[in-house]
């Protein structure tokens, strides 16, 4: 193992995560991240059906959803899924 780089426990991830273009550290953190630990990770965010219809509009206009202005809370929703 090169001496430049830190200690790695999942060489093929690592390697993969290189190949995108990551730099080593953070290459590193993430390989060195147990995968199923990981998928517990992420934000608490309630479900979209849960938002009021300002709040999905307020989304929408933030990731820049043309036509928000004309859809009624279901197409808001719609629309956010797609992404």
């Amino acid at each position: 193992m090169p001496k430049d780089r830190p200690t790695i426990e999942d060489d093929e991830r690592y390697e993969a995560l290189r190949e995108q273009g990551m730099s080593k550290r953070k290459a590193a953190r993430i390989a060195n991240t147990d995968a199923t630990v990981a998928g517990r990770r992420g934000g608490k965010a309630k479900p979209y059906e849960d938002w009021t219809k300002e709040e999905l509009y307020a989304k929408a206009r933030k990731v820049g959803i043309e036509g928000r202005s004309s859809m009624n809370k279901g197409e808001l929703i719609a629309a956010l899924r797609q992404g």
